[in-house]
Parts: structure tokens; sequence; C-alpha cells
């Protein structure tokens, strides 16, 4: 099982992490790429160098950062595997841990075989329900 993770810290954004928080945070994503349970992880640039593009009846709005609800701004996000929810809740605490306070959203991701052809009725189902 794969899950998407999306850090949200308790910190002001752009705040830059401590020699020691950098260290751990280091020795934290090498174990996670060698046990082959870290797949992908990415930090964020402040919001200012970003945008939002929001589309409403087939209209672009386009609205340039810095974004103002900090608490909503996601820092860093990853691509975990785990063998089980329970098992990437697991992993997700051991980030927080190192990370500090702060939240992360945690997402399922969509594997192969529930994509194949013996789901796209029910993925159609879902989609087209979603549209309507």
């Amino acid at each position: 099982m794969r899950f998407l993770c999306l850090y949200k810290p308790n910190k002001p954004e752009g705040t830059p992490p401590t020699q020691d928080e950098m260290a751990k945070m280091g020795k934290l994503v090498e174990d996670g790429f060698k046990s082959g349970k870290l797949l992908a992880t990415e930090g964020c640039l402040p919001s200012s160098k970003g945008a939002r593009i929001r589309q409403t009846s087939g209209k672009y709005t386009v609205t340039d950062g810095p974004f103002t609800e900090s608490k909503e701004l996601v820092a860093g996000m990853a691509v975990i595997r785990a063998d089980s929810r329970e098992d990437a809740i697991e992993q997700v605490k051991a980030f927080l841990k190192v990370a500090g306070d702060g939240e992360t959203e945690l997402r399922q991701l969509y594997e192969a075989p529930e994509c194949g052809p013996e789901s796209d009725a029910d993925l159609t189902k879902t989609f087209a329900h979603q549209h309507a």
C-alpha cells in the first residue's frame, strides 16, 4: 500500500530548521529510503513563490501567494509504502516526532490492481457521481 503524506507545520512559514533538526530528519529520510518505506519526499518553497488555480464553470482564477491561512499551508510531502493503514500512521508519528508540532494528512493512493478493468465500472460510477 502506498500513501501520500502532506505535512502542515505549526510554525510560521519560512522558519528554518536547526542543525540538530536537519541531522535527525536527514537520518530519518536516509533510513526510510534504505528500508524501501520512503518512496519520495520533497519540501515546499514559501507560499509567496506559489499560486492557487481554481476552475469554476470553465473559468480559471489564479491567485498568487503568499497565502495567509498558514495553518493550512503544506510545507512538504512524502509518498510512503506501508503494510497497512496502521503501519502508515506509525510512520507518520515517527516523522512528526522529528519534524515537531504540526499535522500530516495521510491519503492512501490507488494501486494498479485497484485501477484495472475489474474496477473500471466502480471508478466510472464514482467519477460520474462526483461530477454530476
